[in-house]
């Protein structure tokens, strides 16, 4: 299997979002179809706040990245959030993730990135692993906190 990447575009909009679908249901975020789509489009056009990265063959995804855009005073720069990683459930275990979370964070840093954050559920603690294994610390001190608009 191979974790190549490749930035998603417009033309890929119908297979991520079956992705995208499954990791929500999956993950329990409720989220109708409309408003999946109209958050994904602006990404797959190019809107400077963040990207979608399919993983895998071109013409069936093995899964998919989203990285969102900010910047930080405290890590001097521009960062990045995995705002959701997916890997299709019939062929994990097989270090693409792991990969893809190695490679991707060399490859920003290169482009200017100066931090990688994500979040993840605590109950989850083979994403837990995964993260800690590909170099991703918790901040003992601080915990995400939301307030939807």
């Amino acid at each position: 299997m191979s974790a190549s990447l490749r930035l998603a575009r417009p033309d890929d909009l119908d297979r991520l979002m079956s992705l995208v679908a499954a990791f929500h249901t999956e993950a329990g975020i409720a989220q109708d179809s409309d408003k999946r789509r109209d958050a994904l489009l602006p990404l797959l056009k190019g809107i400077p706040h963040g990207c979608v990265y399919l993983i895998g063959p071109s013409r069936a995804p093995l899964g998919y990245l989203i990285l969102t855009f900010g910047w930080s005073v405290e890590f001097g720069g521009m960062d990045a959030f995995v705002d959701e990683i997916y890997i299709r459930p019939a062929i994990r275990g097989r270090g693409i993730a792991t990969e893809v979370l190695l490679d991707l964070p060399k490859a920003l840093a290169g482009a200017g990135l100066t931090a990688l954050h994500l979040e993840v559920d605590r109950t989850n603690e083979a994403a837990q692993k995964l993260y800690l294994r590909t170099g991703f610390e918790a901040r003992e001190r601080y915990m995400l906190m939301s307030k939807k608009l």
